[in-house]
C-alpha cells in the first residue's frame, strides 16, 4: 500500500525532474501556459469586472496573456472595465510574468530546502538564459532584489506627484505602485481610463516611468553586472560581452528612436506639433523608449505618421535585452547580425568585438531567432488580413507590438474579431517565452550527428 502511495505522490515529481533535465524549455513553456490558465480563471470571476458580470472568455484570455506576458495590449479599457480586484489580479500577473515562472519555482524550492538543486537550477537557467548553473542562485537573488528595489524606488518617486494631482493618499499610493510595477516589467498597463495623458509634459511622472522601462528591458544578467559595478566589486572594463552589447545597443536604439520619432512627428498637429518645445522633447524621448517593450503612450499612436509607425515597427521587433521583461528578437541578436555584416564587409574570417571572438554557432542562433520571429509575425499578419479589412500598416503594427510584447496600439485592438484576439494572444505568448524557447520546447530531441559531409559553398547574392 505504501509503495502504491509513493508511486502516486512521487511519480509526477519524477516525471517533472526527468523533463527538467531532458527538455527544460518544454517544461518552462508548459508551466507558463499553466500560470496563464490560473489568471484566466481569476479574471473570469464576476468580481473581477466593474459591472459584476462575468467577462467574456476571449477577453479574460486576452487580458491574462497580455498581463503575464507583460505586453499591455487590451481588448477592453483596463481602468473602466475591471474592478479593483481585477486590477490586483492584472498587477499580480504582471509581477509573475516579470519574475518568470521558472524563477518563482526556484525561489519556492530555495525557501523550502535552503538551497537550489540541479533541477531547480536547470529550470531557472532556462528562464533566465544563464548558461553557468553556478550563477543561477545569485541571478535569482538579483531578480528579486532588483525588482523590489527598483519598483519601490519608482513608487516612492511617483507618489508625491500623484498625491498632488489626485489628492487622496490611498489612491495615489496604489497608482504609484501600479505604474512602478507596470513600467519596470515593461507591461504598459494603466489603472485609470485616461492613462498618462494628464501627465503630458510632466517630467516628474514620465521620466521615472521611462527609466523603469529602460532598466527592465536590459535583463537581469545585465542588472547583476551593473549592481556589482555599483558596489565596486567589478569595474566596467570587466563587463561581459553580453553586458556591453546589451547596454550599448539599447542606448543606440533609444537615441535612434527618440531622434527619428521626434523628427517625423515634430510638425504633426495631432501628436507633437501642438505641444510646446519642452513637452515635445519629453514626448519624443518617452516615445523613443517605449518600443523597448514599454507600451505606455502620452500621444495618440493612431494619429502618428506612417513613417513613425514603420520606425516603431522595427524597434518593437528588436525589443529589449535577453532574460529581461521585454520581448522581440532581443538587442543582442541585432548586435550579432550587425557585427557579422561588418566582418563580412571587411573580409574578416572571425567576428571580433572588444577583444572577443564571437563563435559562429552564436551567429546561427541569431539568424534562427530572427527568422522564426519574422515568420511568426508574417503568419499572424496573413491571418489578420484575412479576418479583418484593415490595411497592412495597421495589421503589421499590431502584430509586431504583440510579438515584441510592447503594448503600443493604433487603437484597433478592441475591434478584433474573437479569432483575431486569439491570434494576437498566441503571438504575445510566443514573444514572451521567446522564439527559440518555443522551438526547443516543440523539438523532440537534439540531433547529434557523427558523420560530416564534404563542404561546398552555393552562390549567395
Amino acid at each position: 500500500m505504501s509503495r502504491t502511495l509513493d508511486a502516486v505522490l512521487w511519480g509526477p515529481r519524477d516525471f517533472v525532474d526527468r523533463l527538467a533535465r531532458t527538455a527544460p524549455a518544454r517544461l518552462a513553456v508548459t508551466a507558463f501556459g499553466g500560470i496563464i490558465a490560473v489568471f484566466v480563471a481569476l479574471l473570469s470571476l464576476p468580481v473581477a469586472t466593474a459591472s459584476g458580470h462575468r467577462a467574456p472568455f476571449v477577453d479574460a484570455v486576452f487580458t491574462a496573456v497580455s498581463a503575464v506576458s507583460v505586453t499591455g495590449l487590451t481588448t477592453v479599457p483596463t481602468g473602466e472595465y475591471w474592478s479593483t480586484w481585477g486590477h490586483v489580479v492584472i498587477l499580480a500577473g504582471i509581477q509573475v510574468g516579470g519574475f518568470g515562472v521558472m524563477t518563482l519555482a526556484s525561489l519556492a524550492g530555495l525557501a523550502v530546502s535552503r538551497h537550489l538543486g540541479l533541477t531547480s537550477k536547470l529550470l531557472a537557467a532556462t528562464e533566465t538564459k544563464t548558461t553557468r548553473l553556478g550563477e543561477v542562485g545569485s541571478l535569482i537573488r538579483t531578480v528579486v532584489i532588483a525588482s523590489v528595489t527598483i519598483e519601490t524606488s519608482l513608487a516612492l518617486v511617483l507618489f508625491p506627484r500623484l498625491l498632488q494631482t489626485e489628492g487622496d493618499a490611498g489612491s495615489a499610493a496604489w497608482h504609484a505602485v501600479f505604474y512602478a510595477v507596470s513600467s519596470f516589467n515593461n507591461a504598459g498597463f494603466v489603472p485609470t481610463p485616461e492613462g498618462l495623458v494628464p501627465f503630458l509634459g510632466d517630467w516628474w511622472v514620465l521620466l521615472p516611468i521611462a527609466v523603469g522601462v529602460f532598466l527592465g528591458s536590459l535583463g537581469f544578467p545585465v542588472l547583476l553586472a551593473l549592481a556589482a559595478t555599483w558596489r565596486g566589486r567589478r569595474r566596467w572594463r570587466r563587463w561581459s560581452l553580453h553586458t556591453r552589447l546589451t547596454i550599448v545597443t539599447s542606448l543606440v536604439l533609444v537615441v535612434l528612436g527618440t531622434v527619428t520619432i521626434g523628427a517625423f512627428e515634430w510638425t504633426n498637429p495631432a501628436t507633437l506639433g501642438s505641444q510646446d518645445g519642452g513637452t515635445r522633447v519629453l514626448s519624443a524621448l518617452f516615445a523613443g523608449v517605449m518600443p523597448r517593450s514599454g507600451g505606455f503612450s502620452t500621444i495618440d499612436v493612431g494619429q502618428m505618421r506612417e513613417a513613425t509607425w514603420l520606425m516603431t515597427d522595427a524597434l518593437m521587433f528588436v525589443g529589449g535585452g535577453s532574460a529581461s521583461t521585454a520581448g522581440g528578437i532581443k538587442v543582442t541578436t541585432l548586435a550579432i547580425l550587425l557585427i557579422a555584416i561588418v566582418a563580412e564587409a571587411r573580409g574578416d574570417r572571425d567576428m571580433d568585438v572588444w577583444g572577443r571572438r564571437i563563435p559562429r554557432s552564436t551567429l546561427r542562433l541569431a539568424v534562427t531567432v530572427s527568422f522564426v520571429g519574422a515568420t511568426a509575425v508574417l503568419v499572424a499578419c496573413l491571418v489578420l488580413l484575412t479576418l479583418t479589412d484593415w490595411t497592412l500598416d495597421v495589421v503589421l503594427f499590431e502584430t509586431l507590438s504583440a510579438f515584441g510584447t510592447c503594448g503600443l496600439s493604433t487603437g484597433v485592438t478592441a475591434q478584433l474579431p474573437d479569432a483575431g484576439k486569439y491570434v494576437i494572444a498566441a503571438l504575445m505568448f510566443v514573444g514572451r517565452t521567446g522564439t527559440m524557447t518555443v522551438a526547443a520546447a516543440l523539438a523532440l530531441r537534439e540531433r547529434r550527428r557523427v558523420i560530416r559531409y564534404p563542404e561546398e559553398r552555393p552562390i549567395i547574392g
